[in-house]
């Protein structure tokens, strides 16, 4: 996962919505999404390498996401971070003791984000944070890319802001203007890309919110959102190397508790 838009608690009717787009190595070997064999509940892809995912619900109304944080300090037996999207979904432990946990031991992984959440809570924990604590997120919207929440890179911001104006009433009747929106090639300018260690063609590259090369890029887009009413959806488009679709699998489901209170009110 490498960009993500989250609106949590910003709209009456639909307290979770979730646009994302996962970039990784085509070769990579990954299952699409849907519900895990072990875990029917659970609605994810699968790493097929290391058995983790980058993005989760679960009926329950749990989510969870996962970005890598973009440094140049790697280490090769550092422990799996899909693992802790994975861990978070199929246990019952409140969202804030678990990102708690995970902040105290970040030391294990390679550089992450990790939001995880219920419709009661959303929390925030980087191993990059700076001071080893889990954030508690209030109500409203965020992004997250390869660096830390809310940071003003471009595609970020491009993303944040076509997806604030977005009308979220729109979201039971269609999702292809999300998907639209998620799809969008449009590089930064040389003059505001970030400085993370790579070379200015691989900033270059990796400064769009959908990006395609032939060995890395956008393998799908994904949509998950939770209405009041406790019916939600995950929706995922995958694409090839050039960036075509190969193939959409929507899931609706309902969520085993509802209704969902609204925006603001009191749980």
């Amino acid at each position: 996962m490498c960009i993500a838009y989250l609106a949590i608690g910003a709209h009456p009717d639909w307290p979770l919505f979730i646009a994302a787009n996962r970039d990784e190595f085509h070769a990579r070997p990954t299952m699409v999404a849907g519900p895990w064999p072990t875990h029917p509940e659970l609605l994810a892809g699968i790493d097929q390498m290391a058995g983790g995912t980058w993005l989760g619900v679960t009926r329950q109304g749990r989510f969870a996401l996962l970005t890598n944080y973009r440094d140049m300090a790697y280490k090769a037996q550092a422990a799996s971070r899909g693992a802790l999207v994975a861990d978070y979904l199929k246990q019952e432990m409140p969202p804030g003791d678990y990102a708690a946990q995970i902040a105290r031991q970040g030391g294990r992984y390679n550089g992450f984000n990790l939001i995880v959440g219920d419709l009661e809570q959303s929390c925030y924990a980087s191993n990059r944070h700076g001071d080893g604590q889990a954030v508690v997120l209030e109500p409203g919207r965020h992004v997250l890319s390869n660096h830390l929440l809310n940071t003003a890179w471009p595609k970020t911001q491009r993303l944040k802001e076509r997806l604030d104006e977005y009308p979220m009433q729109e979201l039971a009747k269609t999702l292809n203007p999300v998907f639209d929106i998620l799809k969008d090639t449009t590089p930064a300018e040389d003059n505001a890309l970030p400085s993370t260690g790579l070379s200015l063609e691989r900033e270059r590259l990796l400064s769009s919110p959908f990006i395609i090369s032939p060995e890395y890029g956008t393998r799908c887009s994904t949509v998950v959102a939770i209405n009041r009413d406790g019916r939600g959806f995950f929706s995922e488009i995958t694409y090839d190397p050039q960036g075509i679709p190969a193939e959409r699998h929507d899931w609706p489901f309902s969520l085993a508790r509802h209704p969902v209170p609204a925006a603001g009110s009191e749980s």
